[in-house]
């Protein structure tokens, strides 16, 4: 948080710092958020914020919005308030068993790397059973901003949060503004009354607790339907995972599966970016391996061929999990800052 860039007001984390150790400062800050929850009210002052368009590096053409990256920056006040709330919201539903087990992003405590670790586990207990691990990943589309707002609030009244809290969201969710900055350009304030802001403390947990629902009712009609599939969360980012001896079951239940998954998020407002889905398969076979490759077409996605190699939250993981893709990416890269660091020292 140290080295976050100040919203509109221009005050730092490290200003902050120095006002909280008065106790009278924090007592009235304090005052504020409980406020806040107990008036269900989210002031004007902290909806607004900056959005600094960045280009993303290495693109062959920036004639498309993909090809920018915005970052929003918010009142550092409203994001102490967020954060404190963010934490206390996860403690409840932790405590209450409202998310689902598969959801590993998000929240407190939990990372990539434990994500990482959960499939390894995954695929090395299929290898234990004479089976290979299959993985069909998916991606949601303009996740943050295409969350619905009513039905963002009806999941809120089931996670077992007092009443004042939902109302807070009520609030707190409407009425939000930014104004645009692209080099040395800013734009007026416009109004940005969809989805939850991706610089808010409160988004992950908030775009989590909305995806809840809709992995319980996956996993459902996956039981229902006689289908060994699991299935690991990470925010926008899914996984499928099948584990069988036959490559073409796991096929067929990966088809089933995403089919699924397409007529659920139509009706949670969401859909899948489907140029970012990949299907891979871990297999330790000495031999030859030529997985057939997996046909989405009939369901708006791609024609899937597996690839060597597949990149997933950070990780670059082979067929046999030897990651000496992954070490050698890795090292690589190392190596390239060090001689950037050494001809900067040299500069001076």
């Amino acid at each position: 948080m140290d080295t976050s860039a100040p919203g509109p007001d221009r005050m730092s984390w490290r200003h902050w710092k120095i006002i909280i150790k008065n106790d009278e400062c924090l007592s009235k800050i304090i005052n504020i958020a409980n406020a806040c929850i107990n008036l269900g009210f989210w002031p004007e002052y902290f909806k607004a914020s900056t959005t600094v368009i960045i280009p993303k590096p290495n693109k062959p053409s920036y004639d498309n919005p993909k090809a920018f990256h915005p970052i929003i920056l918010l009142n550092t006040l409203s994001k102490l308030i967020e954060k404190a709330i963010a934490e206390r919201i996860q403690f409840i539903v932790a405590s209450n068993d409202f998310l689902h087990l598969s959801q590993l992003g998000g929240l407190k405590f939990k990372s990539t790397s434990d994500t990482g670790i959960a499939l390894m586990h995954i695929i090395r207990l299929g290898w234990s059973k004479g089976r290979t691990t299959s993985t069909l990943t998916f991606d949601i589309s303009q996740f943050f901003p295409s969350l619905n707002h009513c039905l963002l609030i009806l999941i809120l009244e089931k996670t077992g949060l007092d009443p004042k809290v939902t109302s807070f969201f009520a609030s707190y969710l409407i009425q939000r503004s930014t104004s645009y900055i692209w080099n040395d350009l800013s734009s007026p304030s416009f109004e940005i009354n969809v989805g939850v802001g991706q610089g808010s403390a409160l988004s992950p947990i908030l775009s989590t607790l909305y995806l809840s629902p809709l992995l319980y009712i996956i996993e459902n009609q996956l039981k229902n339907l006689k289908l060994p599939i699991s299935i690991l969360s990470f925010i926008d980012d899914g996984l499928f995972i099948a584990q069988n001896k036959s490559l073409t079951v796991s096929n067929s239940h990966l088809f089933c599966s995403y089919n699924i998954l397409s007529n659920l998020l139509d009706s949670f407002g969401l859909i899948i970016e489907h140029s970012k889905t990949e299907i891979f398969h871990f297999n330790r076979s000495h031999g030859l391996f030529n997985p057939p490759p997996l046909d989405l077409s009939p369901l708006g996605g791609p024609i899937l061929c597996p690839k060597d190699s597949w990149r997933y939250l950070g990780f670059i993981f082979d067929r046999k999990l030897s990651f000496h893709r992954h070490i050698d990416h890795y090292a690589n890269k190392a190596i390239s800052t060090i001689k950037c660091i050494n001809l900067l020292g040299n500069s001076l």
